[in-house]
């Protein structure tokens, strides 16, 4: 029951967001998303968990006040708590940094590899994929408003990072959170000219990353040591280099 609740919670907040049009709506959507998900990634009685989980909390919890207070200054001045109405510079690109944060945009990226690195593979899904809906909502509502240097700037930092974190790493999971700070770049980079193909990119991003966690959760692989997958199931292996190649920009 309270797995299904904090679950439930996880799919409420993110609805929450996306269809609001008040920015202390969409404050609660924000922080109801990361409240479901510290007791999913604290469950596992273990430091590592315990660290991933304070860490994660407290970059969102910094990035969640962050938007708040932005989102107040914009109202202060212009009188509207309308998301659409973002018009005051300073609210604007204090809203775009804390948005990045949340997503985990270098060079705000820093949490990311690590907490996902503490948390198992299903958890680490879901921090990937499904908590990234909500923060592109906003950036895609407000984009009109955004600071195309600090967006396009942090864009270019996340691809390089992306790339170049990934490959120094051994960990899988740790891959994974390298790949997703890269596709976030080049995300953010799409978002200043159309933002409709950042919509599709984030789609295709997400339809390419679960299948990889679930693959490396059926094979329960935790380091670069895909030779076990072979022996577990070889039409898979073969299907897990076809997705990589997917991922790498490779047809199909």
């Amino acid at each position: 029951i309270m797995q299904s609740l904090i679950l439930s919670s996880i799919g409420t907040g993110t609805i929450i967001t996306m269809t609001s049009f008040h920015w202390l709506l969409a404050w609660i959507g924000l922080e109801l998303n990361t409240l479901a998900i510290v007791p999913i990634i604290a469950k596992h009685h273990h430091p590592r968990s315990t660290e991933a989980t304070t860490k994660y909390f407290l970059t969102q919890a910094a990035a969640s006040a962050m938007v708040l207070f932005a989102s107040t200054l914009n109202a202060w001045t212009t009188g509207t708590w309308d998301i659409t109405q973002l018009t005051n510079p300073p609210a604007c690109n204090m809203l775009t940094i804390a948005l990045a944060m949340k997503l985990g945009l270098a060079p705000l990226h820093f949490w990311l590899p690590e907490v996902l690195q503490g948390t198992p593979l299903k958890t680490g899904l879901i921090i990937a994929t499904w908590q990234k809906l909500a923060p592109m909502t906003l950036l895609f509502m407000i984009f009109n408003s955004t600071n195309t240097a600090i967006l396009l700037t942090m864009a270019l930092m996340s691809t390089m990072i992306g790339g170049w974190g990934g490959l120094n790493q051994t960990q899988t999971r740790k891959i994974m959170a390298f790949s997703s700070i890269a596709h976030l770049g080049w995300m953010a980079s799409i978002l200043t000219l159309n933002p409709n193909i950042m919509l599709l990119s984030l789609m295709l991003y997400i339809i390419m990353t679960t299948p990889t966690f679930l693959m490396l959760t059926f094979t329960s692989s935790k380091t670069i040591d895909l030779t076990t997958s072979w022996s577990i199931s070889p039409p898979m292996t073969a299907m897990t280099l076809m997705l990589l190649m997917s991922m790498g920009g490779l047809p199909p």
